[in-house]
């Protein structure tokens, strides 16, 4: 994989001093830094897919923490900070759907990070089975019935099985990296 000019060009335009967030990792910081400051600053590092987590209500959120937990059964997951507005709805939710979004979906992701907005205003989608909204026009999706909700310190985490998934699949993918989103391209096959 090798990145391409979007997301360097993302990462280049952010306006915030990030000094801090290059502070050596071996002790010498002045003053003691938060395991929580640490995990963050580390976790900026990692580039993660964009997905859009929607349940019946409707309602919905941007997430990064979206993960495959196992195949048999076919499990998939993700958390959820449990004071954000979605929280008390998508705990209650017996089923979800995932949305991995593609490249040009920036706009989308954005909107349904946002607080205090009706995220789905705008935006096209169709009710699937007991109302949960699947949206239009994401590379793919994914239903699941949910199995397990736990709560892992200040969020709480979601397993679900798996039941159906669909969407073409051909567009690049929406990826989250050092506070900017971007893409990536595949290298073609070498010989």
């Amino acid at each position: 994989m090798t990145a391409t000019p979007s997301l360097a060009a993302a990462n280049s335009h952010q306006n915030h001093d990030r000094s801090a967030d290059r502070r050596p990792y071996d002790g010498s910081a002045a003053e003691p830094v938060r395991p929580a400051d640490l995990l963050r600053r580390t976790l900026r590092r990692q580039a993660t897919a964009v997905t859009v987590v929607t349940v019946p209500g409707p309602a919905g959120f941007t997430a990064t923490s979206f993960t495959s937990a196992s195949l048999e059964p076919a499990l998939v997951s993700f958390y959820l900070s449990s004071t954000a507005s979605t929280a008390a709805t998508v705990r209650a939710a017996d089923r979800f759907a995932v949305h991995l979004l593609g490249s040009e979906q920036e706009e989308l992701a954005r909107g349904f990070a946002r607080s205090g907005v009706d995220r789905f205003a705008g935006v096209a989608w169709t009710p699937s089975t007991g109302g949960l909204p699947l949206l239009s026009g994401v590379p793919a999706w994914l239903t699941a019935r949910t199995v397990h909700v736990h709560d892992v310190g200040d969020h709480f985490l979601v397993v679900g099985e798996v039941e159906d998934a669909g969407g073409p699949g051909a567009e690049a993918p929406l990826v989250h990296h050092d506070g900017a989103f971007g893409t990536f391209r595949t290298d073609p096959p070498r010989g």
